[in-house]
């Protein structure tokens, strides 16, 4: 009986759905997440009479035929490219990306990943560094008596200090851009991989090449929608427990079957 199979798929796909949607959840307060969502697909078919079989000498040809299904399985889990609404925080080192793009930093194996958490920070050494430390991208030094710091919608950093009258340009921040954002490698902390399916990155200013703009004073929120996600959650537990159901069905049928006498 093929029913405990297909049935057996269809509930390991609702617990790929569920847990998908708990970790959006998880992460409503995460800065610059972008919700995931589980794809599926059916799986192959049983082909009992293949459409077209001719069934007559006269050649009538079966228009649909008998084509069994044998359950389903899940395909990717794709990120949702929706920006997250924009939270002033008034810090000169909080920038959030308004439009495409991704901060460059240097991870401690000497490779790029890339992020839009623009919750950046200053080392001991005045370095602009992530919140776990790792050095953005062109590496940018804040003297040590900067008053303030400015960072203009085009990625030019400057420095006020109290003896002088005229800001110092410190560097020019970049964003870098992807033919397909959604083949991202995922590593967490808020961090990406370049991967083949995603392209070489582009690096530009930002506004240029279809980036976007860098906004001081504010942070990217997290794009989950809670209701959503609650929404999506009931759909794949009632799926779960339908499947569960058909696994009960068969089982009863088995049980049937062998009390035949």
């Amino acid at each position: 009986m093929r029913a405990l199979q297909i049935a057996a798929t269809g509930m390991s796909a609702q617990q790929t759905r569920v847990e998908v949607i708990s970790n959006n959840l998880a992460n409503m307060s995460t800065t610059g997440y972008n919700a995931r969502r589980a794809e599926f697909a059916d799986l192959q078919y049983q082909q009992a009479t293949r459409p077209g079989t001719v069934t007559a000498a006269d050649g009538t040809v079966i228009p649909a035929g008998v084509q069994l299904g044998l359950g389903v399985r899940p395909t990717a889990v794709s990120i949702n490219l929706q920006q997250g609404s924009l939270t002033q925080t008034g810090g000169d080192l909080d920038l959030a990306i308004d439009g495409d793009g991704y901060l460059e930093v240097t991870l401690p194996s000497g490779i790029s990943g890339y992020t839009r958490d623009g919750g950046l920070k200053r080392s001991p050494e005045g370095q602009i560094v992530t919140s776990d430390g790792y050095p953005v991208v062109p590496e940018i030094t804040i003297p040590d008596d900067a008053r303030s710091i400015s960072i203009n919608a085009a990625g030019e950093v400057y420095a006020y200090f109290n003896d002088r009258v005229e800001p110092e340009l410190l560097g020019q921040l970049t964003l870098a851009g992807f033919a397909n954002e959604k083949g991202l490698e995922a590593i967490g902390s808020n961090l990406f991989l370049e991967t083949a399916a995603s392209g070489a990155a582009g690096v530009a200013n930002p506004g240029q090449q279809g980036l976007g703009t860098l906004r001081q004073g504010y942070l990217e929120d997290s794009s989950v929608d809670a209701v959503r996600e609650i929404t999506e959650l009931i759909q794949a537990q009632r799926g779960y427990e339908l499947n569960a159901k058909v696994i009960t069905a068969a089982d009863q049928m088995l049980g049937a079957t062998t009390q035949v006498r």
